[in-house]
């Protein structure tokens, strides 16, 4: 009879039938056996072999189809019997980015009416919120040809969405030349305020100082430079009378010929643009609420706009966009300005009355006031925003980079 096996310590062995998995547990001794762990890590040189030959077809047949140029005809037959379906097929295409909407939107902004303020929060706003800010090296060519719409409206519509355009420019009709027509952005001022702003800064320029301005516009002649406001008026100065004066009106009714034209025809074209392709055309001198009507309409654009405004440290930027040795002309004069600028006003003023309509859809009080027989003036704050004329080669750029050295 064949005798029990003891274990160390005495008795019957308790594990009659071997030893578990893993070997015997601590304390009892390393007189048993310890099997592997991972048995399946063990194989024969026929399995090597096997593995090596099929890699070795694997290769062939890559060589193979790379030199036929196609894959072999038993894989063409096997896909046909298995069906011509593709990942695609099964998958559907990959999700397309999301794009806010709208997510195209021009700001064709008007000269002397605060944009300088408005592109450098812009700046700021799509490095916050991530669109894209689609800027132009060329600023001061505002009618086009029918050849640089067509280019224009190409080098926009092709840009990364969602972006924002802004350039001095006319307004242009994108389906005219089977675009998508964008969403417009624009602001407006008082028009006399708005030519004296312009006809001081050509002179004098702005924080950059009298002396700067003169090196950047060395064309200008002394007189020109020192003309009387109430002369260049009263003695009817080419720059002081129409079609000069007639500003405003052509960013709204566009690049047709008429557009430049004083009268009638422009200036409700010009009303008719803003009723069909702007979603907001604010004014200057409530801009606060400009800014507060577009963090409503395009927040994807605009969120935080009101907090960066009244920020100390963009309000000490706008101080430096203030053009300097403004003068106030005569009433005599301000009067002879404001019948040359009748049609200017008058789109003003309807301007004005829809966006004070505006407000009132939104909870915002406006003070309104029937329109007086003549302009009301004031002197601007420091807060009170500029930018470059039309007729002066100004880069946008230089004035940002300037701000930013000091």
């Amino acid at each position: 009879m064949k005798k029990k096996q003891q274990h160390p310590g005495g008795g019957a062995d308790p594990w009659p039938h071997g030893t578990p998995l893993g070997g015997a547990p601590p304390g009892l001794g390393s007189w048993k056996r310890r099997v592997p762990l991972l048995p399946f890590l063990r194989f024969s040189l026929r399995d090597y072999g096997f593995c090596m030959a099929t890699l070795l077809v694997f290769c062939l047949g890559s060589l193979f189809y790379q030199l036929s140029g196609g894959p072999p005809r038993f894989l063409l037959d096997l896909r046909q019997y298995l069906g011509n379906s593709t990942y695609l097929d099964d998958h559907g295409p990959p999700p397309s980015k999301v794009l806010p909407f709208p997510s195209q939107v021009v700001y064709n902004r008007v000269g002397k009416c605060g944009s300088r303020t408005v592109v450098l929060l812009l700046r700021i706003l799509s490095e916050k919120h991530g669109f894209n800010l689609v800027t132009s090296d060329i600023h001061n060519k505002t009618r086009l040809t029918k050849n640089e719409q067509m280019e224009l409206i190409k080098n926009i519509s092709t840009a990364e969405q969602p972006y924002l355009f802004t350039r001095h420019v006319h307004f242009l009709n994108f389906s005219r030349f089977g675009g998508d027509q964008p969403v417009y952005i624009n602001i407006i001022r008082d028009p006399v305020n708005r030519f004296l702003s312009n006809y001081f800064f050509r002179r004098f320029g702005d924080w950059r100082g009298e002396q700067n301005h003169m090196i950047r516009t060395p064309s200008m002649r002394q007189e020109e430079r020192y003309l009387d406001i109430n002369e260049c008026i009263l003695e009817n100065y080419p720059e002081c009378s129409n079609p000069r004066l007639f500003y405003i009106i052509p960013y709204f009714c566009g690049q047709h010929p008429r557009c430049r034209e004083p009268g009638e025809w422009a200036l409700e074209r010009a009303k008719l643009n803003v009723n069909e392709n702007f979603l907001l055309v604010g004014i200057l001198e409530e801009l606060e609420d400009v800014l507060l009507l577009l963090e409503r309409f395009l927040p994807h654009y605009f969120k935080g706009v009101l907090s960066i405004y009244k920020d100390p440290e963009h309000r000490k930027l706008g101080n430096m966009t203030v053009t300097v040795k403004k003068t106030v002309p005569s009433p005599e004069a301000v009067q002879i300005l404001y019948q040359r600028m009748r049609y200017e006003y008058e789109f003003y003023h309807y301007v004005k009355e829809q966006f004070h309509l505006l407000k009132r859809k939104f909870g915002l009080k406006s003070h309104v006031s029937r329109p007086p027989l003549r302009p009301q003036f004031f002197i601007p704050t420091p807060l009170e925003t500029e930018e470059p004329i039309d007729d002066e080669e100004q880069d946008d750029e230089k004035w940002l980079e300037d701000i930013y050295k000091r």
